[in-house]
């Protein structure tokens, strides 16, 4: 049953469970983040398909590295699986997300408040957490597949200036991939991109030069 964009579920007529109408591939990616076994110093990648499309623990040869991307995840998404995130105490968190939000016409004060918020619960959950703001990447316009996505650039700018503001703020690491990866006109490079919005190997390996220096 649907109300109001939430899913409820009742058994035999009780309501049991109230939960966001998210994806089924959503769902199924945290029950199974749910049953893996948590590890010691475990690194985690945070964030939606673009952090989902890597191979981090293969890129960087370290099993300690964990993918807790999900492809189409948003903000809110991020909020409601994230006890499984800190549940391992994990020695270092990369979060990146936002650009569904955009998609979605959410507004650029509704990202950062919910990336305070996905902040905020990290430190208050997992203290000794190491937590580093990754930018939100640039998208090139010149493709079509993503068209809700690509043409959101002032949008994605704006974010990633609150976002170096939160990271200021908190002391927190602050990562501007936006620049690495864009080009004078601010689009994704096409080097690095099949579909204007996601990354191709060459376009992970730009990321992975920019923030191993964090990871030693």
């Amino acid at each position: 049953m649907l109300i109001s964009g939430v899913s409820i579920e009742y058994v035999l007529g009780q309501q049991t469970e109230e939960k966001p109408d998210y994806s089924a591939y959503y769902y199924h990616k945290k029950n199974l983040f749910e049953q893996l076994p948590n590890g010691e110093d475990e690194i985690i990648f945070l964030g939606d398909s673009i952090t989902d499309g890597n191979e981090w623990a293969e890129m960087f040869g370290s099993t300690r590295l964990k993918n807790r991307g999900i492809s189409g995840d948003v903000t809110d998404g991020v909020l409601y699986r994230l006890n499984e995130v800190t549940e391992s105490n994990p020695d270092k968190v990369f979060v990146m997300i936002g650009v569904n939000d955009l998609a979605r016409d959410r507004s650029v004060n509704y990202v950062l408040e919910n990336y305070e918020k996905i902040v905020n619960k990290i430190e208050q959950d997992s203290p000794d957490t190491k937590i580093y703001i990754q930018s939100v990447l640039p998208v090139n316009e010149d493709f079509e597949q993503f068209s809700s996505h690509v043409d959101k650039t002032p949008e994605i700018k704006e974010v990633n200036k609150g976002l170096k503001k939160l990271a200021d703020r908190k002391g927190l690491t602050y990562i501007n991939l936006f620049d690495d990866m864009s080009t004078d006109r601010d689009q994704l490079n096409p080097d690095y991109t099949e579909d204007g919005l996601h990354l191709n190997g060459n376009g992970y390996l730009v990321w992975k030069s920019e923030i191993e220096q964090y990871l030693n």
